[in-house]
């Protein structure tokens, strides 16, 4: 994990961790929150990490909506109703760690201080079949999840 206080200035959020970091985080500290930024399709088709073993429910806000993917204009607000500890971590999911970063930054602006992305995100980058899913992310690296 990278130090909130020194990267934000540069970033402008927390910073990135790993799948297993983000884990990790979830699983010692009772305010971390995992937050998935990706669509209603995404969730619905692809699945979502399951944190029942920890005691804990993953946070659904998108970022963009689906299907015009603009972005969600109360994201910061749905953000605050989940979790209005502004210190404590907060970890942001998306399908391969890109939107996650602009959730990131968008919830260090409303005055969260350690808001990370998850590198790799749920699903990691496209192997050379242009299939995800087998390179990184969350389900590649074992992790728990479901799917509706």
């Amino acid at each position: 994990m990278t130090d909130g206080n020194t990267v934000a200035g540069n970033l402008g959020y927390a910073g990135d961790v790993t799948v297993q970091q983000a884990w990790q985080l979830l699983e010692e500290n009772p305010d971390a929150v995992l937050i998935d930024v990706r669509t209603t399709a995404e969730w619905s088709f692809v699945g979502i990490p399951d944190l029942s073993s920890l005691g804990k429910k993953t946070h659904l806000i998108s970022w963009s909506v689906f299907p015009d993917m603009h972005q969600n204009p109360h994201f910061q607000t749905e953000l605050a109703q989940i979790q209005p500890k502004q210190d404590a971590p907060i970890l942001m999911l998306c399908r391969s760690g890109a939107r996650s970063i602009s959730a990131a930054i968008s919830a260090t602006q409303a005055g969260y201080s350690n808001a990370f992305n998850i590198l790799e995100g749920f699903e990691g980058d496209k192997d050379g079949q242009h299939h995800r899913g087998t390179v990184g992310g969350w389900k590649k690296h074992g992790l728990d999840w479901v799917q509706n």
